[in-house]
């Protein structure tokens, strides 16, 4: 199958696009920078030019693809209007490209704020509607084009993608504690993330691709809920730093942007995903990938996918 991938070169996409690249698909990915070209097609993949603001590109390269897998995120944590804005355009730009062709659209999501107070579940419909909401709306939109005949799923990741040489969130934690000199978890620290190590998640993708009907909701989810608690004392022996608590209302200016996201309560299961697509993640947990070193060195990214 002909795959156009959005943000092949990232985190999540570069892995993905091994996974289709492994399972015979012919990938071509969107590349903003010569060295992100490179990349790709140094793996066999071919290279579409363009990024989040060039809709003409990510159009045209959905009009020459079977699938569209679509991963690109500005994640601007400092402008999340522009990061919402940016996401909602290119899932409308992309599915009316789609539309009444049947051909798969895979776009990614996340668990995070779904629910309160229990576990998320595949069930769960996203309460972000509208261009003005997280994301700006995007699952739901791009939901709305399974009625114009395409085969869209919802990719919900965890809010932590884990693995070496990650540059997400957890990479920003470390690089907190190494500037603040103690691994910090916010209040009691029983608050939880879910989490998924990154070649779980990467197989999750081609297997939605392969298998997932219209209108699914797919969670890339191995573990349910890791307290920060733990989080952070896992980063803190990586690091040979100590652990403390930070106070809640301390939170914002001991972590940055990344405060507020770190002390929310952020689990799901992914029973149905399994069930559905015959997915067991069968790699390392996050506390094991801490433990052996996968954030003890590097500087954090710009977070995220």
């Amino acid at each position: 199958m002909r795959v156009f991938v959005t943000g092949a070169s990232g985190w999540i996409g570069s892995a993905t696009v091994d996974e289709l690249l492994a399972a015979g698909h012919a990938v071509t990915g969107l590349a903003r920078s010569d060295a992100s070209a490179a990349v790709l097609r140094a793996k066999g993949a071919e290279v579409r030019r363009g990024d989040l603001d060039n809709l003409a590109s990510i159009q045209a390269g959905a009009e020459a693809a079977e699938a569209v897998i679509h991963l690109a995120n500005k994640h601007d944590f400092a402008n999340m209007a522009a990061s919402a804005a940016a996401e909602r355009d290119a899932v409308q730009a992309i599915g009316d490209v789609l539309a009444g062709s049947g051909r798969p659209f895979l776009m990614a999501s996340g668990v995070a704020g779904l629910t309160r107070g229990r576990l998320a579940t595949e069930d769960d419909p996203s309460p972000f509607h509208g261009p003005d909401s997280p994301r700006g709306g995007s699952e739901n939109l791009a939901l709305e084009f399974v009625d114009r005949g395409v085969r869209t799923v919802s990719l919900r990741f965890s809010p932590t993608v884990h693995g070496t040489a990650d540059h997400g969130f957890i990479a920003v934690l470390a690089a907190v504690a190494r500037e603040k000199g103690v691994s910090g978890y916010p209040g009691d620290g029983t608050n939880r993330w879910a989490a998924v190590h990154i070649g779980d998640a990467a197989r999750l993708v081609a297997l939605g691709l392969a298998k997932a009907p219209a209108g699914s909701r797919l969670h890339a989810v191995a573990e349910q809920g890791v307290p920060s608690r733990d989080i952070a004392q896992a980063i803190g022996r990586s690091l040979g730093l100590p652990v403390a608590s930070i106070a809640p209302e301390d939170a914002q200016d001991h972590f940055g942007w990344i405060g507020p996201f770190f002390a929310a309560d952020l689990t799901a299961t992914s029973t149905a995903t399994q069930e559905l697509l015959g997915w067991t993640p069968v790699g390392p947990t996050l506390i094991e990938d801490l433990d052996a070193g996968a954030y003890s060195a590097g500087a954090a990214g710009a977070a995220g996918r």
